[in-house]
């Protein structure tokens, strides 16, 4: 634990020191977020804070890698470079974006670019729970559906609720501590090797993100862009595909049933909860208005919160709020299933669904 915890410390303080670099790069490369009818910022605000969080990243993983305890098991370290170059890829395609304004089609191409990557260096997703009891081994095609699917919705997912001043950071911080926790957990349960690669990807996804939070709190010096969205999204989408990788899931069936063997799936999924529903019910929304699911508009759940007379630090608190509601009862769930804990996770999902649908409805009633 206390590697995992420097590796956390060395993510915030490398991110942290260097934003400021970025944001100097970002104006001078002119990369800045203009003011459109859909933002909610007044004034330019330079990009490039994913180019401080891949910095960051790389960091703490380098020193992972000279760390005796985590550098110790074979799969960690190739799997950790693995992920690195998947994430730099999606990275640069997400800078080219901050400052040519790609289309729907290329950033979609860079996604599934990152996603073979990670799939040709053996980060796959490698089975999933049968509902009638036991585990499905997926063959080649069927894993790398499945993982290019996990690295295409996660991505979107952070890049839509990137919305406000400090969201997507605070959101996926959140989440990737519950998800760190449920790993390492998983690993002193089950009685095998604490240094895994899902642990090593959340604590460090988490140091980032706290590292450039100060930066994107509001008042926002800096935006992530979709180089910093669709970096977190792919660490989030890889951290559950690398867990089915190095988990033995026969044990996760016998230890807790059915329910242990959904968990690792499960979790990152109510985890980011928000993001994926407000991402859903945009492309619905989009798709019923006749239009193509990636074209941006205001109706976002942020949005519907600052038209319903929240302020932004009230909306991303609220958010912040159901997203940690979110994780950390599936959490307890996996730590503790069973059918009292099954019913608190339910009663959580669909108040987090009644709250989505009624911010939604009472702000179209009144506009």
């Amino acid at each position: 634990m206390r590697e995992y915890m420097l590796v956390f410390l060395v993510g915030v303080a490398i991110c942290f020191c260097l934003t400021p670099a970025c944001r100097s790069l970002a104006l001078r490369a002119r990369a800045v977020a203009k003011v459109r009818d859909r933002d909610v910022h007044t004034t330019s605000i330079p990009y490039f804070g994913g180019i401080a969080m891949l910095g960051g990243l790389a960091a703490a993983f380098l020193v992972a890698s000279r760390m005796p305890f985590l550098s110790r098991y074979h799969n960690v370290t190739p799997d950790s470079l693995v992920i690195l170059a998947a994430a730099s890829a999606i990275c640069l395609v997400g800078v080219l974006d901050d400052i040519f304004d790609l289309n729907a089609l290329t950033k979609v191409a860079g996604q599934v670019l990152a996603a073979g990557i990670l799939v040709v260096g053996g980060v796959r997703m490698y089975w999933i729970p049968s509902p009638t009891g036991g585990i499905i081994t997926l063959d080649t095609a069927a894993g790398v559906l499945i993982t290019v699917a996990a690295v295409f919705f996660c991505a979107n997912a952070v890049n839509i609720i990137d919305g406000l001043d400090g969201l997507a950071a605070g959101i996926v911080a959140i989440s990737a501590s519950a998800f760190f926790i449920y790993a390492y957990w998983l690993t002193v349960e089950m009685n095998i090797a604490r240094a895994t690669t899902a642990s090593l990807i959340t604590i460090g996804m988490c140091g980032i993100a706290i590292g450039y939070l100060p930066y994107n709190f509001y008042p926002a010096k800096i935006f992530m862009g979709d180089s910093g969205a669709m970096l977190l999204g792919l660490l989030f989408a890889a951290s559950m595909i690398s867990l089915t990788g190095q988990v033995d899931p026969t044990g996760l069936d016998e230890r807790s049933g059915l329910l242990g063997a959904y968990i690792p799936l499960v979790m990152p999924i109510i985890a980011l909860g928000l993001p994926f529903i407000d991402m859903f019910v945009a492309y619905a929304r989009r798709t019923w208005q006749g239009v193509w699911w990636f074209i941006a508009d205001k109706q976002h759940l942020h949005h519907r919160l600052l038209q319903r007379g929240r302020s932004q630090l009230g909306a991303v608190g609220m958010m912040y709020a159901w997203t940690a509601l979110l994780a950390y009862s599936a959490l307890f769930l996996a730590v503790f299933p069973s059918p009292i804990t099954i019913s608190i996770v339910v009663i959580v999902v669909v108040s987090t669904l009644v709250f989505v649908v009624l911010t939604c409805r009472k702000t179209s009633v009144t506009q």
